[in-house]
């Protein structure tokens, strides 16, 4: 399966990532302790393709039945540089615990860097103690974005909820 994946990427345009670059650029951030990044990453881009942005950041975030998500980070694009970027979010499930993590948001159908700036809800699941990777798929029109975390912490659930992204930090997620 990785082979098509591979081929497909060597004829991109300009603007969009390689799973090589995505997967370099995951290492270099999340370092050593993500054997499963590889694997994760090629899962994002067999189901949506060629990114054409992707944020590096960490957040913390917990829950006991509703939670709390916030996190910053810097937006990377190869048209347009690189932007700062704030999240922030509720959820509500059944869902425990907390956890602190470096995440790496893969970007798809990003019209234009203005267009980051909103609500993408989805639906979320976890179930790890001490660490753990882990990957969510958001939405807002066509755009997606898929989180993919490495994080410490002790978490069991599912809930739905969105995430708000913002140029600047913010306390309120809502």
């Amino acid at each position: 399966m990785a082979a098509p994946v591979a081929t497909h990427a060597q004829s991109t345009s300009g603007s969009q990532y390689t799973v090589q670059e995505i997967v370099d650029a995951g290492h270099s951030f999340f370092g050593s302790t993500t054997g499963g990044l590889a694997k994760v990453v090629e899962r994002a881009f067999e189901s949506y393709g060629l990114p054409n942005g992707y944020i590096l950041g960490q957040e913390g975030s917990g829950a006991f039945v509703a939670g709390l998500t916030y996190g910053e980070g810097e937006m990377n694009t190869k048209n347009v540089g690189s932007h700062p970027v704030f999240w922030q979010g509720p959820s509500l499930g059944l869902d425990w615990g907390g956890q602190g993590s470096r995440t790496m948001m893969l970007v798809y159908n990003l019209p234009d860097v203005n267009a980051l700036y909103t609500r993408f809800a989805g639906v979320s699941g976890s179930a790890y103690v001490v660490a753990g990777v882990g990957m969510t798929v958001l939405t807002e029109r066509n755009m997606v974005i898929v989180p993919i975390r490495t994080g410490i912490g002790a978490r069991l659930g599912i809930n739905a909820g969105y995430l708000k992204l913002t140029r600047s930090p913010t306390w309120n997620p809502f």
